[in-house]
Parts: C-alpha cells; structure tokens; sequence
C-alpha cells in the first residue's frame, strides 16, 4: 500500500493514530518529528516508549546525539531510504509527526537552495550583534510568512531563511515546493483536526505529567552528554525552559507555564501551516479517528 503521513498538532494523537494503522496495514511508522531525533529527549518529546510501539518498527527514532545539529535535508535523505526500505518489503509506511518543514521534505520534491558562507557569516555576525529575536523581527520585517513558520528564539532556522532569501531574491518559500501539488509516493495525507478548548487542557495536562514523570531529570542527565541551551536540542520546548530555571532565568513554576504557553504558540504554527495543504484529508482529533482514517483510505 502507499504511505500515509499522519500530521496536525502537538498532542492531537497522532502517535496513538500512527500505531493503530501499522497494526491494521501491515505497516512500520517513520517519525517526523524533530525533537524526537535525539536520543534520550523522550518525556519532553512525549516519545512513545519501547512498550507504547507494541512492536511496530519505529524509524528516525533516536538518530542523533544532543550535541548534533539536526537538519531537514540529512533527514530528508534518510527518511526516503526508510520509506523506500519499507516499501520494499511490501510493508506500509506511516509518517507521523508534525514538524512542518520535515513533512512537506518527504511529501513533496524538495530540492533544497544554495548556500554562501559569507553570506550566512554576515547574518550570524548580526545574529551575535543584536541576539535571535531582534534578528527575528527583521526576518518578519522582509519576510513574515517566513518568521511566521520559524521559531522566534531559533537562530540557526532564522540565519537559513536570510542567507536564502539573499541569494535567491526571493520569499523563503519560493524555495520550497509549491504546496497541493501531486506528493512523493502517490502518498495520502490524514490530519488530526482540533479546536482550541479541546486541545488546551491535554496540552497542560502533558506539560504537568512530562515534569512528574522527570523531565528535569532527563534534562541533567543529558546535560552530562552534552545538551546546552544553545543548541538546536538545547532550544527544544520544555527542554529550553528546564534549562531556563536551572540558570535562575525562571523559576520552576515559570518554566511549566512558559512551556504551555510555548506549545500552544507551535501549534498555532502548525495549524496555519497545515491547512495550507489542500491535499490533507482532516479528521476530527476527538473523534474516532482510526475508523475515519480506514474510511479515508477506502478500508
């Protein structure tokens, strides 16, 4: 069968979703989502565990150190050897996340832009002048569609989509494949649907359970490895905040809500993002969402 990608928001149920259809499809899942690269960046990440997997293959699981630097092209190379592997083997692919650049690499034929170092040396030489966010806000200033998808305190993503944009002349995404055109694979895509009363409680009930059940824990035990906050793992959501109030920058009851508020921000992102793509076929999160799924795909 053809892959399936199974994208939308943070904890709409995707990853619940993703299992449920390799069972019925005779399938293997590969992640796409970047956070979950990182070996060790499970609680924050709302990794499912060995036992959660319930033996389905997991790929693009625990490929990178804390210390690397994780990249959509290198994923997007790896991540087509996987679907292709699968494939192969008469097994169903299921592409479950909701990193939106890494989604639309496997979804469509993305031939990724040039790059200068002098050019990217300027921006970063900015970026040490005047810090991430006031980089960010000129980013905004000739590019908002950009800014609107790049993370406000990720500076690597921000330097990227100036050093594009300067050496194309064009929007960021002119460098990107047009969206709603025929994808990678004859693939179908689901997307979970959700409102904003529905999502918000189980997003703060996760951030709650992610910091009981050792969050802060996972954080110092990857430090030792390597983790630092500035870093592309360092910048993740949770993780930043941890580090945040290990330094005195927050307090601990500041770090739990900046981390709320710091996901329902992503999510506002990936819904504006998602519902770009005319080729999604939407479910509704709260719903039955394996039997709708089985419907979409004609099962």
């Amino acid at each position: 069968m053809n892959p399936i990608a199974v994208v939308g928001p943070t904890a709409s149920g995707k990853s619940a979703l993703g299992v449920a259809l390799a069972h019925r499809l005779d399938g293997e899942v590969v992640n796409v989502d970047s956070m979950q690269l990182y070996k060790g960046m499970d609680i924050g990440t709302a990794k499912l565990t060995p036992e959660e997997r319930e033996g389905i293959p997991h790929h693009q699981l625990d490929v990178l150190e804390v210390t690397e630097t994780a990249s959509v092209a290198r994923y997007q190379r790896e991540a087509i050897k996987d679907v292709e592997d699968i494939m192969a083997r008469g097994k169903t692919p299921i592409l479950v996340g909701g990193s939106m650049l890494y989604v639309q690499s496997l979804v469509d034929d993305w031939q990724f832009p040039p790059t200068d170092p002098e050019v990217r040396a300027k921006y970063e030489a900015r970026l040490h002048e005047i810090g991430v966010r006031a980089l960010h806000a000129e980013l905004a200033d000739i590019d908002p569609a950009a800014a609107a998808i790049i993370e406000e305190a990720d500076p690597r993503r921000t330097v990227r989509a100036l050093e594009v944009i300067e050496l194309t002349g064009q929007p960021f995404a002119a460098s990107q494949p047009p969206i709603n055109q025929p994808p990678r694979w004859g693939l179908t895509l689901i997307g979970l649907r959700t409102t904003s009363e529905w999502l918000n409680p189980r997003i703060e009930f996760r951030t709650h359970l992610m910091f009981e059940q050792g969050l802060v824990e996972e954080v110092e035990k990857l430090q030792v490895e390597g983790l630092v906050a500035d870093s592309t793992a360092g910048r993740a959501i949770g993780y930043a905040q941890v580090l945040a109030a290990q330094t005195g920058e927050l307090t601990w009851d500041e770090a739990v809500e900046r981390t709320i508020t710091g996901t329902r921000r992503y999510v506002r992102r990936q819904r504006a993002w998602f519902q770009r793509d005319k080729r999604i076929n939407w479910l509704d999160a709260a719903g039955d969402t394996l039997s709708e799924a089985l419907g979409v795909l004609g099962i």
